[in-house]
């Protein structure tokens, strides 16, 4: 019984770093039409810059963290108004090469800047707690508890605000949304903004397990995406729930199952889901009207 709280409450942490990163990348897909294949890499981009912050001011790691994501709210604003705003017109394949672009920019700037060597990351808070048998960190969950408050937050202000409202007029039709007075410019600029914020505070919660380096958010990268075809692309709270699944069944498959197999097995399961389920999980058939 304990291995299997274990389990449960380190899918817990891993399916919210998980889930961070998907959430940035549909609210890019559903404002700008496209797939953001340099999400992983501005993530690790503005992760080296926390870390260095952290080296060279000593601050509280809280405090970095909060600076590396004001720093990635800065790049992602920079990113929309240099780079994005300027490919309305362009087709969504298109924007997906320029996306790859920017991957290999910010893949170029990285060991550049900060070097090739690998930084360790500190905990944001040391300790452990036991329950049930199980013993859980309290940095892991610290990490559980903000990701569970940010996404709710998240999702209550898609519901409930101006600005919410805005992001899914935007996301169901931007030409009607621009004419309906919504400033489109602003809402694209705002997500790529938030979702730069999103994935670098996913990359500072894996760090101290796996320390920060320039193939850091790899494998996240990959899970996010993959989430966000399992829960739909349609849809802004599914890619979340998919990547809480995911992280709950790879480290179930990998211990009852198989370590060496488990991607393997996690990835024909998911085949199997999207054959029976084209659009995901949570999505819904899109229908043009005529």
């Amino acid at each position: 019984m304990s291995i299997f709280i274990q389990i449960f409450l380190n899918s817990l942490e891993t399916g919210g770093i998980y889930a961070l990163a998907a959430l940035g990348i549909i609210l890019i897909f559903r404002t700008s039409n496209t797939t953001n294949y340099a999400q992983g890499a501005i993530s690790m981009f503005n992760a080296f810059v926390a870390t260095y912050i952290l080296i060279g001011t000593n601050l509280p790691v809280y405090i970095v963290a909060i600076l590396g994501m004001l720093s990635a709210f800065v790049v992602g604003v920079l990113v929309d108004r240099i780079v994005i705003s300027k490919t309305q017109n362009m087709d969504p394949v298109s924007k997906q090469i320029i996306t790859l672009g920017l991957l290999m920019i910010f893949l170029g700037l990285a060991p550049m800047l900060f070097g090739t060597d690998p930084i360790q990351f500190p905990r944001f808070i040391y300790g452990s707690l036991t329950i049930l048998g199980a013993t859980i960190s309290y940095n892991a969950i610290l990490n559980i508890v903000v990701v569970i408050i940010l996404v709710s937050f998240l999702f209550y202000m898609l519901q409930r605000s101006k600005w919410g409202l805005s992001i899914r007029a935007t996301a169901s039709n931007e030409v009607v949304a621009r004419m309906m007075g919504i400033p489109t410019s602003i809402v694209t600029m705002t997500s790529w903004a938030i979702a730069a914020a999103l994935g670098t505070l996913s990359a500072l919660m894996l760090a101290p397990s796996t320390s920060v380096s320039i193939s850091m958010m790899d494998g996240v990268q990959i899970i996010a995406f993959l989430s966000c075809v399992l829960g739909g692309f349609q849809t802004f709270h599914g890619p979340v729930i998919a990547a809480y699944i995911i992280g709950f069944a790879s480290n179930f498959i990998s211990y009852y199952i198989s370590s060496i197999w488990s991607d393997p097995i996690l990835y024909i399961l998911i085949l199997i889901v999207i054959l029976f389920k084209p659009n995901g999980l949570f999505g819904k058939k899109m229908v043009k009207k005529v």
